[in-house]
């Protein structure tokens, strides 16, 4: 087979075998059934008929999982819609925080544990440098958002924050320093370095991590500390992009990397008997897409190395973008602020009314003639009754 292709192809042609010869966790086989049944009528179906012209329309449910490319655009669209009402006129910085290469055995072995430790590294070191008055003296938000691969699937934990550039004093009084981010990036890489080092060694101590395939090793005191030692020495590189133009440019900006997943569809390029082509961004030369040509089987193994643990929390809001402080926080940064309050526009919509906003469809109304659809079975048959379709 040739051409383009999508993931779910992907699955179907290669799934089984591999899955004969690998031992996957249940959350892996239960992303690779979803993935392959998605939209096939293995989820339900919903059946409607327009009452002008009797045509018949069937629409097969998603699968809704979190690691299906099929499934991701609009949950992205409501989610990010849904920030729009916390995003002020200031500015927004992008850091990410990296761990070195030498800590990924480690941290596949224990997943859980240690994508935590990152996020509590991560959060940790910009909350505590803020609050110093030598840098800013503000309590400031920011949301976390993990994220486990490189461009080529490899396994390349992550942390990507969203960061406001300004806060809260111990007066209740704004404070930013414009454009300029408030914190250097040498004393980001030192401070998160020891946040997570030191979670790691208390976990290591209570004796709460686990050690299989490639950290087997690590199981040995010597072996371990010899790890430790090796991450100390190295200089974490935490990265920091310019700030944004506008609040709107952020509501875009989050799109990007909400409710991405390892590759999406329009990457793969082609797929043979054997072999899956899709493109990569090579970093070493400027960031330039390239195409990069994996066996089917190993296509399949970097993908689902990064289905998140059981009802992992991927996205995390901090500061004055918690939950608990964000209504009265934000409401009064925006007041000494003085900017206007960017309003949803998807609240309380149901998914065919946000269809119609998003892309001027209407999938109430027949195709052929522009009737109203309407059921064609008593709603117990259905998976979902069309108003309130799985999209």
């Amino acid at each position: 087979m040739s051409g383009s292709c999508s993931i779910q192809d992907v699955f179907n042609r290669f799934y089984h075998g591999f899955e004969k010869a690998h031992n996957l966790s249940a959350l892996q086989r239960k992303a690779a059934y979803h993935i392959m049944n998605c939209k096939t009528g293995a989820f339900g179906v919903n059946v409607s008929v327009c009452s002008g012209c009797g045509c018949i329309s069937i629409h097969y449910n998603s699968c809704r999982d979190r690691c299906c490319p099929m499934c991701q655009e609009l949950p992205r669209e409501k989610w990010v819609d849904a920030r729009r009402e916390d995003i002020l006129d200031a500015p927004y910085f992008h850091v990410v925080f990296t761990v070195p290469e030498e800590l990924n055995p480690v941290i596949y072995s224990n997943q859980k544990l240690l994508y935590n430790a990152l996020y509590h590294a991560a959060s940790d070191t910009l909350s505590g440098l803020s609050s110093d008055k030598k840098y800013l003296g503000a309590d400031i938000g920011y949301i976390c958002i993990l994220h486990t691969w490189g461009s080529a699937m490899n396994f390349h934990p992550h942390i990507h924050a969203i960061v406001l550039g300004g806060g809260l004093d111990s007066k209740s009084q704004w404070k930013d320093h414009g454009e300029d981010f408030f914190l250097p990036v040498k004393v980001i890489s030192k401070v998160f370095r020891g946040k997570y080092l030191s979670e790691l060694k208390q976990l290591w101590s209570d004796k709460r991590l686990a050690f299989h395939g490639t950290a087997k090793p690590y199981k040995n005191h010597d072996t371990f500390k010899e790890l430790l030692d090796t991450c100390y020495a190295k200089e974490w590189i935490p990265y920091c992009k310019k700030p944004f133009r506008g609040a709107e440019s952020v509501i875009k900006y989050l799109g990007k990397y909400t409710h991405r997943i390892a590759i999406s569809n329009y990457r793969i390029k082609s797929m043979t008997d054997t072999e899956v082509t899709f493109t990569v961004k090579n970093y070493k030369n400027k960031g330039q897409w390239t195409e990069l040509t994996l066996s089917g089987e190993e296509f399949i193994r970097r993908f689902l190395m990064h289905v998140p643990p059981k009802r992992f929390v991927r996205m995390r809001h901090y500061g004055l973008l918690a939950s608990r402080n964000k209504s009265k926080k934000i409401t009064l940064c925006r007041n000494l602020l003085g900017c206007k309050k960017y309003i949803s526009r998807f609240k309380d919509l149901h998914a065919p009314a946000i269809i119609k906003l998003l892309y001027n469809k209407d999938v109430c109304k027949c195709s052929s003639c522009g009737g109203n659809i309407i059921p064609l079975l008593p709603d117990r048959y259905y998976a979902k009754p069309i108003p309130h379709m799985r999209c």
